[in-house]
């Protein structure tokens, strides 16, 4: 069917109106192969100057372009994906294809849906079941392994016995330990949207925190100071899950500060915090360990992610900690700073809003 420079052009500028119309990015394509419209999503994500082009020259990928040219040789729906990197990441979106067919008119629409979250979100899934499944995989294969030696070889060697069963019984902790932080993280994570509204004493827990770890202090021989919690100061927040976090900071203080140093926990009141609404209270969880390379700071709340994981397993850490205590913050809509150059030691800080 040949249609008239009238047709067309209404049928132009109506699909035109119609792609600004849409939230999502749309691209039209007429019969003669070119982008006859494009809203401004689409022409954010790809060109200001697409339009009149030829869609190869802007489209580009060939999964893309193979289903436009069978939509315009067969007018039949198709699906694509679109891939891109922006600013360091992998964009992905789903692309629906319709040919639109009318009495005196014809064309492609292209439509662009971001799915790149989704994406996201599987990738974390798979690796996080990745990661629990060798976390538990090496604990586990030495249980069995000692257990087979003890059934046979090891039967009635008593010292072989008592050795087998002590490390059995380490590695055995170490699985619970892991298998207690996965539990405590699905708890925040489903309470990451209801925000605390009991008061809690931020020095009192300061206070009960330094007290309960003073033998795995003493242990180490490192000295804990507590500065600033001699009086109350309250905020909105979940005793139990505040309590986790500054157990967390200042147990792996105490642990990676290194033996015969010193951990200082400051408590600053009515800190000003520019991403907050409110004043806030600031505490502050120093040590004197080998500090943390630059690189690893932004990972350090990574499930998993461990600097050294040698280290951290022989002092037994699942790898959970700080994740916890990133989603605890996240829900009392506080913040976690981190401060450490190599070296220098490490400070941790926790800012919590007072409203």
């Amino acid at each position: 069917m040949q249609y008239n420079s009238k047709q067309v052009r209404y049928g132009e500028d109506m699909m035109e109106a119609m792609a600004d119309a849409m939230p999502l990015p749309v691209v039209v394509i007429g019969r003669d192969e070119r982008i006859m419209a494009a809203n401004a999503p689409a022409r954010h994500l790809f060109s200001e100057t697409m339009e009149g082009r030829h869609y190869i020259t802007v489209l580009r990928q060939p999964m893309l372009l193979d289903a436009i040219e069978n939509v315009l040789r067969l007018s039949e729906p198709a699906q694509a994906i679109y891939r891109i990197t922006e600013s360091q990441r992998d964009l992905v979106y789903d692309v629906v294809l319709r040919p639109v067919i009318v009495e005196d008119f014809a064309c492609v629409t292209v439509a662009f849906e971001d799915k790149t979250e989704l994406h996201e979100a599987g990738q974390m899934r798979r690796d996080f079941v990745a990661n629990v499944s060798h976390e538990l995989r090496t604990p586990l294969t030495a249980v069995l392994g000692f257990i087979e030696t003890l059934l046979g070889p090891a039967a009635d060697d008593a010292v072989a016995r008592k050795r087998f069963l002590e490390i059995m019984d380490r590695e055995a902790q170490r699985m619970n330990r892991i298998v207690g932080d996965l539990l405590s993280l699905s708890r925040v994570e489903a309470e990451r949207r209801v925000r605390p509204t009991d008061r809690v004493d931020i020095p009192a827990i300061l206070r009960s925190v330094v007290s309960s770890l003073q033998p795995v202090a003493e242990a180490q021989k490192v000295k804990l100071i507590l500065e600033g919690a001699e009086g109350t100061e309250e905020v909105p927040g979940d005793h139990d899950q505040l309590t986790q976090v500054f157990t967390n900071l200042i147990e792996n203080a105490i642990k990676y500060g290194g033996r015969e140093k010193e951990v200082r926990i400051c408590l600053t009141s009515h800190t000003v915090e520019p991403t907050m609404r409110s004043s806030a209270i600031r505490v502050d969880v120093s040590d004197q360990g080998e500090g943390i390379a630059t690189q690893h700071i932004p990972r350090l709340t990574e499930r998993f992610y461990r600097v050294d994981s040698h280290r951290s397993r022989e002092m037994g850490g699942t790898g959970l900690g700080l994740a916890i205590v990133k989603h605890i913050l996240n829900r009392h809509r506080g913040r976690l700073r981190v401060e450490s150059h190599t070296g220098q030691g490490s400070c941790f800080s926790v800012i919590l809003p007072y409203e």
